[in-house]
């Protein structure tokens, strides 16, 4: 279940931060509305390599379609040879 605090609550820092464990986020709200979370070291670390690493496949898909629409720049002197590259 979600902890979700008033952002008034940060006054009572210590124990705020007595609460927080990997997996357990704490949520803020302010006049009821999501505001900030406070998150585990560690689980903030593992979110930021997955993001990095979405961001790498990501790219890598958008070179294979490149190569495949487009060729590589080794085809293309190739061809420039009249020579077939495969």
């Amino acid at each position: 279940m979600p902890n979700i605090k008033p952002i008034s609550e940060m006054k009572n820092y210590t124990s705020i931060v007595n609460e927080l464990a990997y997996g357990n986020r704490i949520y803020f709200t302010k006049n009821g509305h999501g505001l900030c979370a406070l998150v585990d070291m560690k689980e903030l670390d593992e979110l930021d390599t997955l993001k990095a690493k979405f961001q790498l496949l990501t790219k890598l898909n958008e070179a294979k379609i490149s190569i495949k629409d487009e060729g590589t720049f080794t085809d293309a002197i190739f061809s420039n040879l009249g020579e077939d590259s495969k």
